[in-house]
């Protein structure tokens, strides 16, 4: 018996140094990646560079336009596809009646996740651009991402809501509060660290798609205001990224954009977090 203890306890230390070396080489990647785009990119960043746009005549390079299309897409996106996600998870999780058709709708959007990206913008294009008539813009592009983020949002707020103790709810329906005033009052407040990071998520799948974006949005590099964006081709900050590498074979300026992009998704991600735990205090 002490040789089998001896040996189980043996087996579980070298799972545990397995778990921690792999977690180790994860985080040291990621901190690689990081530390080497920020080395080779930041040099290339200057207020022009933020502030300006491409100029043939001047030969200057400027992403400012881009940084614009990219907070573009990301707003519509996220205002389109938030009450929608959350609206279904809410529906499925409290509401549905007929398990099976839950389980179908789950699995459907599971599925969904897994369809590469570039098949989205080729949908996307035929559906939004050419059948619906809408232009190559900031909203065909956005309706494109809104399909392609939904199933994360609907399936990371489900998650959250069922981790939401039963108790709370039965408490909330003793004391005479309704179905909708349990959901708005009890069971949301309690889910806002799932929605949240499904917001997260969403918006860093937003930041770094470009494959979805070339067909529905273009690669537009002119400054145009919120509402001509809209129908107007406008390339967002990962879809100039690909253009600087691939059309022009300049990874400097490439790795410049991809700074900021990593930029403003930490700052975005920041915020969003900050945001959910006001809404958690406040509860």
């Amino acid at each position: 018996m002490e040789h089998l203890s001896f040996k189980r306890k043996l087996y579980d230390r070298g799972l545990k140094a397995l778990l921690y070396l792999c977690g180790g080489i994860t985080c040291a990647l990621l901190v690689f990646l990081i530390a080497y785009v920020f080395y080779r990119g930041l040099g290339g960043i200057s207020w022009a560079f933020l502030t300006s746009g491409r100029s043939y005549i001047k030969d200057t390079v400027g992403i400012f336009p881009n940084i614009m299309n990219t907070l573009y897409i990301i707003l519509v996106a996220m205002v389109i596809v938030l009450p929608l996600g959350v609206g279904a998870a809410i529906y499925l999780t409290e509401y549905a009646a007929n398990r099976r058709l839950v389980a179908v709708i789950e699995f459907a959007t599971e599925t969904l996740t897994g369809i590469p990206s570039i098949i989205f913008g080729l949908v996307g294009m035929l559906f939004f651009v050419q059948l619906m008539g809408l232009k190559t813009g900031i909203l065909a592009g956005g309706l494109t991402l809104v399909v392609m983020i939904l199933p994360t949002i609907v399936r990371t707020t489900q998650e959250s809501l069922k981790t939401v103790p039963q108790s709370y709810r039965e408490g909330a329906l003793g004391l005479g509060a309704g179905k909708w005033r349990m959901v708005r009052t009890v069971v949301l407040p309690n889910a806002v660290d799932g929605i949240v990071t499904g917001c997260i998520l969403a918006v860093g799948r937003i930041v770094g798609e470009s494959a979805a974006l070339l067909f529905t949005a273009g690669m537009g590099v002119v400054f145009h205001d919120f509402l001509s964006a809209m129908t107007s081709s406008s390339g967002t900050l990962s879809v100039a990224l690909y253009v600087y590498v691939n059309e022009y074979a300049d990874v400097g300026v490439a790795l410049s954009i991809a700074a900021v992009l990593m930029v403003i998704t930490l700052v975005i991600n920041l915020a969003a977090t900050l945001v959910g735990g006001r809404l958690k205090k406040k509860r």
